[in-house]
């Protein structure tokens, strides 16, 4: 493809700049390493644009500190970009069920809503919903009505989603779909997540 040029012009009725500039859903999934760290590139790039970032985990325990969100938090305190809110959701559960799951399955879904709200109020430009995939792969929150609140979503609101086993439903929906795969990794031959790689 021609740097600059798409392969495909479709007939919408939406000028060059109308398309370019449409809020976009964005999947990532897979079994590879790097979904969630690539939806927080896409975070940085949004901050420097000025853009208001509102990330929701809902996987990871509220008291994991991942790298990337005291770095976003520093830069949306700094007041040279955007501005970051970061919420999370669950209480340690992952791709690896654990017990207590009804608590977190409330959390997940107490969590849709919280975005369900933001959504309709436009709060943020970037919506980061990592480990979203999950809720929806197990059947904590509905699919269907996922799809349609981001179709129906106003303004111009961009929303990633990252997770493994992301539901068909939502990958033949979403604008732009990646699906890591896995080559390599070091746990394979038995090393375990190291500071700056994983966390």
């Amino acid at each position: 493809m021609p740097q600059g040029q798409p392969s495909v012009v479709p007939d919408d009725g939406l000028t060059t700049r109308q398309r370019r500039n449409r809020p976009l859903v964005v999947v990532h999934t897979g079994v590879g390493k790097g979904k969630s760290t690539a939806a927080f590139g896409l975070a940085l790039r949004a901050w420097n644009q000025g853009w208001p970032i509102g990330v929701f985990q809902f996987v990871k325990s509220a008291k994991w500190k991942v790298g990337e969100e005291n770095a976003l938090r520093v830069l949306g305190a700094s007041g040279e970009g955007g501005t970051v809110d970061w919420h999370k959701m669950g209480e340690g559960w992952s791709w690896v069920q654990r017990d207590a799951q009804m608590d977190n399955e409330e959390k997940a879904r107490e969590g849709w809503e919280q975005v369900k709200r933001d959504l309709a109020a436009e709060t943020y430009r970037l919506y980061v919903l990592d480990e979203f995939a999950y809720p929806m792969h197990w059947g904590w929150v509905d699919t269907d009505e996922v799809v349609e609140v981001l179709r129906n979503r106003p303004g111009t609101q961009h929303v990633v989603i990252t997770g493994r086993n992301a539901p068909e439903k939502l990958v033949d929906f979403a604008d732009l779909v990646t699906d890591m795969s896995k080559v390599k990794h070091p746990m394979d031959v038995g090393q375990k997540g190291q500071k700056g790689i994983e966390w």
